[in-house]
């Protein structure tokens, strides 16, 4: 039998056997359906009765590597943690894989992801009546619209910009390049920024195609976004330790959370390999694109 196969069956053993929800169920079946794309990138071919330690445990590593919180990685086991149960409740395994599974370690450190309620308190608690904060708003809906890292965020050109088709292209880790979809809203306040903000900054040469420029008209340090952030998160009483990362991390686990692709959210973030070499999948920009449009909370 196929993975939807036993999916499919393991709903109706929620439904039947365990009385869940509707609201329950689905958010299980999503957790073991982000099991089954990440054995069908490494494993292709293995069943869900061939599923071992291992394979569970690069998996974590996975979606932790990804960004997610510690939270949303011991929901997403105990999601795989129940469809394994329910293989030894209709024997159709002999031993459980996950019992020596171990997720994270909730409550160890502060949480380093934002729901999208303190984004949006974030983002509207910069104050758009100066020229720098019309700037630092661009900036966060940028991080936040596409996970970017904050030194391919500070180093972002113009010419990279194609707002045409919602792309952006960075260049990573390696001098790699990748084009990232990036959401309406930062699309938004990028073009309010540079049409309205940018064009009085007199820019200092060598500057000329930098989009975020500082007061002097050069680029960005990467030290002052991550202030910046600092000082945003103390004027709203925000009690989470938080950074340019922060935005990074829970752009993915909000994606992961709506039901986006995990090849999709690895490819986006440009991380090319994070179990194995193998792994790594290029993905049509058009479903890129459909991706954000339709799992981004800025969307």
């Amino acid at each position: 039998m196929s993975w939807a196969t036993y999916i499919r069956q393991f709903g109706h053993y929620l439904k039947l056997e365990r009385s869940l929800s509707e609201n329950s169920i689905e958010a299980y079946i999503r957790d073991v359906e982000k099991l089954q794309q990440f054995v069908e990138m490494k494993r292709p071919g293995v069943s869900p009765l061939k599923v071992d330690l291992q394979l569970l445990k690069d998996f974590l590593t996975f979606v932790n590597e990804l960004g997610m919180s510690a939270y949303s990685q011991a929901r997403i086991l105990s999601g795989i943690k129940s469809f394994f149960k329910y293989l030894m409740f209709e024997e159709l395994i002999a031993d459980d894989p996950t019992v020596l599974l171990e997720g994270p370690k909730i409550g160890r450190k502060l949480p380093d992801t934002l729901d999208y309620t303190e984004v949006v308190r974030l983002l509207e608690a910069i104050d758009l009546s100066h020229p720098e904060g019309q700037r630092n708003r661009a900036m966060l809906e940028v991080l936040y619209g596409s996970g970017l890292r904050v030194s391919e965020l500070v180093d972002l050109r113009l010419n990279n910009i194609y707002a045409d088709i919602g792309f952006v292209r960075v260049i990573g880790k390696g001098n790699k390049e990748r084009l990232v979809p990036i959401g309406k809203d930062a699309l938004k306040f990028v073009r309010i920024y540079v049409d309205q903000v940018r064009v009085h900054v007199p820019v200092k040469p060598g500057n000329e195609s930098v989009v975020f420029l500082s007061k002097r008209g050069q680029k960005m340090s990467r030290v002052s976004v991550f202030l910046f952030i600092k000082s945003l998160a103390a004027r709203i009483g925000l009690k989470k330790t938080i950074g340019p990362h922060t935005f990074r991390h829970s752009f993915a686990t909000h994606l992961i959370e709506g039901g986006a692709d995990l090849r999709a959210v690895q490819e986006m973030l440009g991380h090319e390999s994070i179990t194995t070499t193998e792994i790594y999948t290029h993905l049509d920009r058009d479903y890129l694109r459909q991706v954000i449009t339709e799992f981004h909370p800025r969307s």
